[in-house]
């Protein structure tokens, strides 16, 4: 027996190392035919290790203090963003990779969602999962928020003014909650020292808490499939393992490499080539240091909070208050998590639903990108008008969905799922071909 075994034997009678690997990857069995869709799950894991290694360099040389220094407009937070990017070794492509990966992460999790939206992953019995899911989506619209307030430049400090200010139009309990997030009457440096402590400490913990409930329910029910067929109605009677499976590892380990290479291909071709994505990851306004008495004329969140933040603004006021528009707002994410409860469909996935699904499907894409836009963008008579007509579409999807299960019409769903004609083996041979020939081809070019 080799020392690497008996290595490996004497932490197995300590710790269920080998355990672990066998019930997660080596004999977890997924279906056959996933596609491209599922490469968003593994790269949402990978931008997440990403963001909090990025985040550990980040805090060694960043200071939160909001107090200006003698003699200039400059803060000590901002001019610590400044030496990061300036005089700290690396410091540029970390403060870079931060910034990028937030982006990137939110366009991760949004295409994992729409995934599990067209495949009906939330359906019975993976509905946990999915509010697992749901919770986790929140929980990274606070970390990003919270993120957002620390260069302490002009967008980042009136961006979370109005944002606080929100919870102000909540009755009774308004100004005492806002008070209580900003805690101070207005933001302030206790107010970063504050989002500081959360953005990297409390709400890390949570989300990472999120993510394993997520991944452990996942594990525990099985994954979904594009059929969206029980891949365990039928087991081979020798191993006792769905006929319509593979394991996860080697096959989709090889295939989420070849994801993770081209997804680092654009996330280092924006980090080297446009960090700032034309504004949209980092906005000019924020290269300005933070100055209270100098409103910027256009105040708007960074994209991935655009398009619920112009549902908040479609909402008209009411008795002047803005308490409806924050009602909304909240509501179009909860609304995502109601998802098992209120597609009432006998078929899970987009190909054997009818025309009905499909066609809603297609308006609240369209509402979702246009509202998106629309956040983005200072408010005038049109845009709002078309912001309300779009937020109407992307509400009624929501509450919609029962009535669309029962109007629509509805496919034959196979008994099995439907195998593409390469086997497992061949296409794990041919992912690791095509990620090698990438991988090199990057390397060339840079």
């Amino acid at each position: 027996m080799s020392k690497a075994q008996q290595l490996l034997d004497w932490v197995d009678a300590r710790f269920p190392l080998t355990a672990t690997w066998k019930s997660q990857m080596s004999e977890y069995r997924a279906p056959k035919n996933f596609n491209f869709w599922y490469f968003f799950g593994s790269l949402a894991l990978l931008v997440l290790v990403l963001q909090i290694v990025t985040g550990i360099f980040l805090t060694m040389n960043y200071k939160p203090d909001g107090s200006w220094i003698p003699g200039t407009n400059v803060s000590v937070a901002f001019n610590s963003v400044e030496y990061i990017m300036r005089d700290v070794a690396g410091g540029w492509i970390i403060r870079y990779m931060h910034s990028t990966g937030a982006s990137m992460f939110f366009v991760v999790v949004y295409l994992h969602m729409f995934r599990g939206l067209i495949y009906g992953s939330f359906h019975k019995p993976r509905e946990l999962i999915w509010v697992f899911g749901s919770l986790v989506f929140l929980c990274l619209m606070a970390e990003a928020f919270l993120g957002y307030l620390l260069p302490w430049g002009q967008m980042s400090f009136w961006g979370a003014q109005v944002i606080v200010n929100l919870f102000a139009s909540i009755p009774v309990i308004g100004p005492d909650l806002s008070t209580f997030i900003r805690g101070d009457f207005v933001v302030s440096d206790v107010t970063l020292n504050r989002f500081f402590a959360l953005h990297v400490i409390a709400v890390p913990l949570v989300l990472l808490a999120l993510v394993m409930a997520h991944l452990i329910a996942l594990h525990e029910v099985g994954s979904n499939n594009p059929d969206g067929v029980d891949i365990k109605k039928h087991k081979d009677p020798v191993t006792g393992y769905p006929i319509d499976s593979v394991p996860m590892h080697p096959h989709y380990t090889i295939k989420d490499i070849l994801g993770v290479v081209v997804f680092l291909i654009v996330f280092s071709s924006i980090v080297f080539f446009k960090p700032n994505m034309f504004g949209f990851f980092l906005e000019d306004n924020n290269f300005i240091p933070a100055d209270p008495l100098k409103t910027p004329p256009h105040i708007a969140p960074v994209w991935y909070f655009t398009p619920f933040y112009a549902i908040l603004r479609a909402v008209p006021s009411f008795l002047g208050t803005q308490v409806w528009g924050v009602l909304a707002m909240g509501a179009a994410v909860v609304m995502i998590a109601l998802l098992p409860w209120l597609d009432r469909s006998p078929v899970k996935s987009v190909r054997y639903r009818g025309p009905v699904f499909k066609g809603a499907l297609v308006a609240f894409i369209v509402a979702f990108i246009g509202l998106g836009m629309l956040g983005a963008l200072p408010p005038t008579d049109i845009r709002t008008l078309v912001s309300r007509i779009l937020s109407v579409v992307y509400f009624a999807f929501f509450l919609g969905m029962p009535i669309i299960s029962k109007i629509d019409t509805y496919k034959p769903v196979p008994d099995r799922t439907t195998v593409p004609p390469f086997s497992a083996k061949v296409k794990m041979i041919v992912y690791f071909l095509i990620t090698f020939a990438l991988a090199a081809l990057f390397a060339k070019v840079i």
